[in-house]
């Protein structure tokens, strides 16, 4: 392929009624992503353009679009590997357009806060004035830290069908980070998170569809994560889940240390 022709949505709140698709065909070279060729367009073609991104190394989750029908983060996605040379892409679904392939995702910000994402401390005074970390073993770690590598950027929520039709669901990603900070050790924040995650709208909606997961661009298994959920609330109203004993806090360290011999240097 020597050209690649973009297809991106427009619209241009108070001017357009509704989007449209506008193609640009660009310069294709060997490595580039859909990010590139939309800062082609940009810098080139159209500088009206709107679109976000940052980081450009699929870290920060600002790219994401729909491209070709499917959650992607465009600087995450080589055109290569599309295997195509017409590309439309869009703005996420399920979320309100603020332009052309901006999404607002107010909603999906506002859910995430709604679990309370930060580890609930039962230990008050240490947590306000700390004198030292709260302690967990590998062990423990392993068993959240798949679901702490969510990047925030709202293609689980773009790929739920549930979403879709339920606005209020709470969705796989503040669901899934429910559950993350749920199962670590340091937190004592379980009760709240089940009582909000049982709602009209809360976890028991999802209907394990799987499209969050397979949309995941960090491997986060956000529909593991709500089967996961689901287990432990139901274990919770059976009285028969564990109860987390509170974290022990590391011992200080000394205030002095001895101090090590240091080698004579081998050149003078």
């Amino acid at each position: 392929m020597q050209e690649l022709t973009l297809k991106v949505q427009r619209y241009l709140p108070g001017k357009d009624k509704k989007s449209y698709i506008q193609e640009f065909t660009i310069p294709l070279r060997q490595g580039m992503t859909v990010l590139d060729g939309l800062i082609y367009i940009k810098e080139n073609m159209d500088n009206t353009l709107s679109f976000r991104s940052s980081c450009r190394m699929g870290i920060c989750g600002s790219c994401g679009m729909l491209i070709n029908n499917f959650p992607m983060l465009a600087c995450h996605t080589p055109v290569e590997e599309l295997g195509t040379d017409r590309i439309e892409v869009r703005s996420l679904p399920n979320f309100p357009i603020i332009r052309d392939l901006v999404a607002d995702l107010d909603s999906l910000f506002e859910k995430h806060k709604s679990i309370k994402p930060y580890v609930v401390s039962s230990d008050t005074e240490e947590a306000e004035e700390p004198t030292a970390e709260f302690l967990q073993s590998g062990q423990e770690l392993e068993g959240y830290v798949q679901f702490a590598y969510c990047v925030k950027c709202g293609l689980c929520m773009a790929a739920c069908p549930t979403v879709a039709t339920d606005a209020l669901f709470l969705g796989p990603q503040p669901l899934g980070q429910a559950y993350r900070y749920c199962t670590d050790r340091r937190d004592a924040g379980v009760e709240e998170r089940f009582h909000q995650a049982d709602s009209r709208h809360g976890v028991w909606l999802c209907h394990l569809a799987g499209a969050c997961s397979e949309a995941c661009p960090k491997g986060v298994d956000p529909a593991l994560a709500i089967q996961l959920l689901k287990r432990a609330m139901i274990f919770d109203s059976l009285r028969l889940r564990k109860k987390k004993k509170p974290a022990s806090i590391a011992q200080p360290l000394a205030e002095s240390r001895p101090k090590i011999a240091v080698p004579e240097f081998t050149v003078k």
